[in-house]
């Protein structure tokens, strides 16, 4: 049973709560999943009172919900949501924010405060809501979302930590990453710990290399002030795919509580292997994408992009060799590669098993077999696939390769926002999705020599076509000449 809640969006009129927020509270009503008593309160300085916020919510939710606004659901929601007008950087808002929430006997003491700004206004906010004693959990509990990025590099990450650290306890801060919750990342945890069947091959012995791809095709999207300053490596790998790096290689926890699923998560993290300086081109790669051609349509450059620098070396695309060093998988490559611009956006986990030890059929067509992949796609397709090889009918020996197809999804099934998910977790308190700080930290480690090598090299970059699987010269980055890039989620196909 849900507590009653106040839900508190800081930035209530940014593109964060337009685009996922209020959409995904919304799908939440529909649902019937939202806790009754719970009221959602926008924080922001227009000049709306209740009224006007409401009808301001009914026209961002119209083109946006799942199978069209239900009247009644909306009559719902409408109940709940309130408007306060306020300033972010003035103490005298939190104070009459405080007055507002503890003066009335609408909203429950128990409180999200929910930071849909930029990383830069923080600092302010949770001081605000220091000193106004809006965090003070006496009367109900208090929690604080924030979104990432979580600094920029290890040492602004640290300086982040020590500002929330002032204000809050560990367990009051939510660090939010929507990658995590999206239904197949969460189906990687139940796939490797409810199947016994695949742990025996999880391991050094039986497994060649595993890939971590997301790749996109569109451009910087309207973001080019925030994506020029960040790079791919900052935007996506840091976050995002080590987080999968850890769902994949991690240890069984004891139990799925929160605290013992991150200890394992943070185990991967520091058992990763240092990158030296000297060693940053063996192990890492960049490019840029230039002009191209996608879906028949000539695109342009990143460098022609509105509001990007004409000389700007920011990577749009870029790969990593990661090894961890420890029992399970010493000697294993990890390759994460992420880019936009590409030839297909997906994001897929493909784990490549070794080949036989002995090849048996020598003298005949299979002279050399195609080796067996597990395939895990995590959007747009959702899916789980096992490759292996097959005899092909008839009377020669020949083989084809198969799939044991494993999807999760049906059709008809509804596709859910990972918004919808976390969101409730907030609410419950539970942390499993959520990033502890030693797992940033930690993370921040891992790219942060590769960051500062190429923060000095800014005379070059490398450069591959709009619309293509990105530059061909990071195949040096793999271990052996038979490894290769896969993009394809179909059978035979790399």
């Amino acid at each position: 049973m849900l507590e009653p809640c106040t839900f508190v969006i800081f930035g209530a009129t940014g593109s964060l709560s337009k685009l996922k927020l209020l959409p995904a509270l919304y799908h939440l009503e529909a649902a019937d999943k939202l806790p009754e008593g719970m009221h959602i309160i926008g924080f922001g300085r227009r000049h709306w009172n209740d009224e006007h916020w409401r009808e301001e919510v009914r026209a961002i939710l119209e083109p946006k919900v799942r199978q069209g606004l239900d009247e009644q659901i909306f009559a719902r929601l409408r109940e709940r949501l309130h408007f306060f007008e306020g300033d972010l950087e003035e103490l005298e808002s939190f104070h009459h924010l405080r007055q507002n929430i503890e003066g009335s006997e609408t909203y429950s003491q128990n409180v999200v405060f929910y930071m849909a700004i930029r990383p830069g206004e923080y600092s302010v906010v949770n001081h605000n809501l220091s000193a106004s004693g809006l965090h003070v959990d006496d009367g109900g509990w208090r929690r604080v979302v924030v979104e990432k990025p979580f600094g920029y590099d290890l040492e602004s990450a640290h300086i982040l930590q020590q500002q929330l650290q002032r204000y809050l306890r560990e367990d009051q801060v939510y660090r939010i990453d929507h990658y995590l919750g999206k239904a197949t990342v969460q189906n990687v945890l139940v796939f490797r710990f409810a199947n016994v069947m695949m742990e025996p091959l999880w391991n050094r012995n039986y497994i060649d290399h595993v890939q971590i791809t997301h790749s996109e095709t569109v451009g910087v999207a309207g973001r080019a002030e925030y994506f020029d300053h960040a790079g791919a490596l900052r935007d996506m790998i840091q976050s995002h795919l080590l987080q999968l790096l850890t769902l994949v290689a991690m240890e069984p926890p004891a139990s799925m509580q929160a605290e013992s699923l991150r200890d394992e998560k943070v185990k991967v993290l520091r058992s990763i292997r240092p990158i030296p300086q000297s060693a940053v081109h063996a192990h890492a790669f960049r490019a840029q994408y230039a002009s191209g051609l996608y879906d028949g349509q000539k695109v342009s450059g990143y460098l022609e992009e509105e509001g990007i620098p004409p000389h700007s070396t920011t990577e749009t695309y870029a790969a990593l060799k990661l090894f961890i060093d420890n029992w399970r998988w010493r000697g294993v490559p990890f390759y994460l590669r992420t880019g936009k611009r590409m030839a297909e956006a997906k994001s897929a986990i493909s784990i490549r098993f070794k080949r036989p030890p002995q090849q048996l059929f020598r003298d005949t067509p299979v002279e050399r077999m195609m080796p067996d992949w597990l395939l895990l796609g995590i959007q747009p397709v959702e899916c789980v696939r096992l490759e292996m090889q097959v005899k092909e009918p008839g009377l020669e020996m020949r083989s084809r390769t198969t799939s044991l197809d494993a999807s999760f999804n049906k059709e008809g099934d509804i596709s859910v926002d990972a918004y919808e998910g976390l969101l409730l977790d907030v609410i419950e308190g539970d942390h499993s999705l959520f990033l502890r700080y030693d797992e940033v930290e930690w993370a921040w480690r891992v790219v942060d020599p590769v960051l500062r090598v190429w923060a000095m090299e800014r005379d070059y970059i490398h450069t591959y076509p709009a619309g293509t699987w990105g530059p061909r010269e990071t195949q040096r980055l793999f271990e052996s000449e038979d490894q290769f890039w896969r993009h394809s989620l179909e059978p035979g196909e790399d």
